[in-house]
């Protein structure tokens, strides 16, 4: 065997020692951090923005949603770059592109040049998304592999939790050009740490797909697009532009067939191992955006709970995320990820259930331990299951994993907001009691996905 075959054989078997293990893992999760945030972090901002800017308040929106849209279009093709340049310079890449546009965000003078730079913005943070957990696969050894996916789903459930929070705190004592600045300074000392200690990665070079670029953006493009057109009320427009979106995945789907390392991973899906963890995910992001975006509805509408007191309600859920998942991660060294993941979606579908079922006045003290029930679960379940996707296939197809973890996440979010606009229209009497309903159902049917995953093992 050659020095450079038993070198990759190593890493993949041991990965980075602790020390170099450890500063690479801070500065991915820097990156995974400020993503997360920036991803809720601008919502905040957006009337003070349009009256800085002179635009609309229907423009300024775009702000926000233009970040989602450069993320989702650009995820298969970030990993497939990945796989062909290397893990370490397109995760880089990514890194210093958000960066810079960070800066360019808070030096916008116009609303077009801001949704620009949100554009690039959210081209970047696809490349964090789904290189990040590969490039964690790469520097951790197998059996250790849960323990830094957790940290990162600590950092997701960070930013969306916190990045509200820490908008209102830089908004009350600076202008919001400082919601974008205050990533400049983490981004000149996580890029430069990265380059310095991840290791070069193993690059496969071949043609970059181009018809493949185009159909998975067009494909994942309209569908959030959809989403959001159903939400405005527009549902004729809405329904053409998923059809279309399904359209263009269906012909993806077979201009993909057959291609040896295809952009969208068809030899990856093959793995029943990984189609059932990718399925898993989906649901149980699914119940997990259904029950984000109705809970404030119901606290505020139906139980007349103060904006301050349903943020403070909500806490809970993400809180006890960051004591689960962790724990999850140790123990899928010991315990079946399957069964892990299935006892967390259950322990979900519960709290779902016991909230959706609260007696017409509960008090703080009976909401808030049935959303600590829900953050048990979703912790439990997300750690092993991440770890699941990112091992069942070769090493070599880490980054396409790492992108179909991503995708997926994205389609249970596109998902579960269309059920909620859905619902609102249908049932307007009890349509939160019905939107906890339905997201109960998906993490049971996300639990018994995962617990199916049993019967097959593990990739060597």
């Amino acid at each position: 065997m050659s020095s450079a075959a038993v070198t990759a054989n190593n890493l993949e078997t041991e990965g980075l020692p602790p020390p170099r293990r450890y500063w690479v893992l801070v500065s991915v999760l820097c990156g995974v951090a400020l993503m997360s945030l920036d991803g809720a972090i601008a919502n905040i901002a957006l009337p003070t923005m349009a009256r800085d800017l002179g635009a609309s308040d229907a423009a300024t929106v775009w702000v926000v949603n233009i970040y989602h849209l450069g993320s989702v279009i650009c995820l298969l093709p970030a990993a497939a770059l990945g796989e062909i340049f290397g893990l370490k310079r397109i995760y880089a890449t990514g890194l210093i592109l958000f960066t810079l546009s960070s800066l360019a965000c808070a030096l916008s003078p116009t609303l077009p040049v801001l949704i620009l730079a949100r554009l690039a913005q959210g081209m970047s943070c696809a490349c964090i998304a789904a290189i990040g957990p590969a490039v964690v696969r790469d520097i951790y050894p197998r059996r250790l592999i849960g323990s830094g996916l957790a940290m990162i789903a600590l950092c997701v459930a960070a930013g969306g939790a916190l990045g509200p929070t820490i908008a209102s705190l830089i908004l009350s004592v600076a202008s919001w050009p400082w919601l974008f600045l205050v990533n400049v300074p983490i981004g000149i000392v996580a890029v430069p740490l990265f380059l310095s200690l991840a290791s070069p990665g193993r690059p496969q070079p071949r043609p970059f797909d181009y018809v493949a670029t185009l159909l998975s953006a067009a494909t994942l493009g309209l569908l959030l697009i959809g989403v959001d057109t159903l939400g405005s009320g527009a549902r004729s427009l809405a329904i053409g532009e998923m059809a279309a979106g399904f359209v263009c995945g269906a012909i993806l789907v077979w201009h993909q067939s057959g291609r040896p390392n295809a952009m969208l991973p068809l030899d990856l899906l093959r793995i029943p191992l990984m189609s059932l963890s990718l399925a898993t995910s989906t649901c149980a992001y699914t119940a997990q955006i259904l029950a984000y975006v109705s809970l404030p509805f119901l606290f505020e509408t139906v139980m007349h709970r103060s904006q301050t007191a349903t943020g403070l309600l909500v806490t809970p859920w993400p809180a006890l995320i960051f004591i689960a998942a962790p724990l999850a991660g140790r123990l899928v060294r010991h315990y079946p990820a399957a069964l892990l993941s299935s006892v967390g979606l259950a322990i979900l579908a519960t709290g779902l259930l016991l909230l959706a079922t609260m007696p017409a006045a509960p008090s703080d003290l009976d909401i808030a331990w049935r959303m600590a029930l829900c953050g048990i679960g979703f912790g439990f379940y997300q750690t092993p299951n991440n770890a699941t996707v990112m091992t069942a296939g070769p090493v070599s197809r880490s980054g396409a994993a790492g992108g179909m973890l991503a995708v997926a996440r994205t389609l249970g979010w596109c998902l579960g907001s269309a059920l909620v606009t859905l619902i609102f229209a249908v049932a307007e009497a009890d349509a939160t009691i019905r939107c906890l309903e339905v997201a109960c159902g998906f993490a049971l049917a996300g639990a018994v996905t995962s617990v199916s995953r049993g019967a097959f093992r593990r990739r060597p």
